[in-house]
């Protein structure tokens, strides 16, 4: 299992087709990647890492806190997280231009991973502070980076 994690001023999901639309504000974006190998233990792995990632300052919590060190979680600035299916983390590209996907898992194996990724940081940070897009789906995704700030985590395979 692969994410990108961006922290974010805000981001957004959108699917026009099924009108469909989610935003968060300060907080996590994530990308998820799952491959063919992943079980539920890169799931809890991987989702514990984001909840727990020190990625924000405590000036991000507290205004008058100047101290700009990146060492407290998504849960100490009673952030938002916005989790995006994205199987292109799997692309592999050392043959050729045309990015190969074998890796990448297919949706009756990723889908259930997905949902209970999502599920397991929503137990960890609270119904109310995670969004999502919808699997498969083609979405436009805007946010707006804070920092930069942006994290490649792996499960330990």
């Amino acid at each position: 299992m692969r994410v990108v994690v961006q922290r974010v001023k805000s981001a957004s999901v959108s699917i026009v087709e099924q009108k469909y639309y989610q935003e968060i504000g300060k907080g996590l974006l994530i990308l998820l990647g799952i491959k063919n190998e992943d079980n539920e233990e890169d799931v809890n792995f991987i989702a514990d890492k984001c909840s727990n990632l020190r990625i924000f300052s405590r000036r991000d919590a507290f205004a008058d806190d100047v101290d700009d060190k990146m060492n407290i979680s998504i849960k100490d600035v009673d952030g938002e997280v916005l989790i995006i299916s994205q199987f292109t983390l799997y692309g592999e590209t050392t043959k050729g231009n045309r990015p190969n996907f074998t890796e990448a898992a297919k949706p009756d194996h990723a889908i259930p991973l997905y949902e209970k990724f999502i599920s397991r940081v929503k137990s960890n940070l609270g119904e109310d502070k995670v969004k999502a897009g919808i699997f498969g789906a083609m979405m436009d995704i805007q946010l707006v980076n804070y920092g930069p700030v942006t994290v490649l985590i792996e499960s330990n395979k």
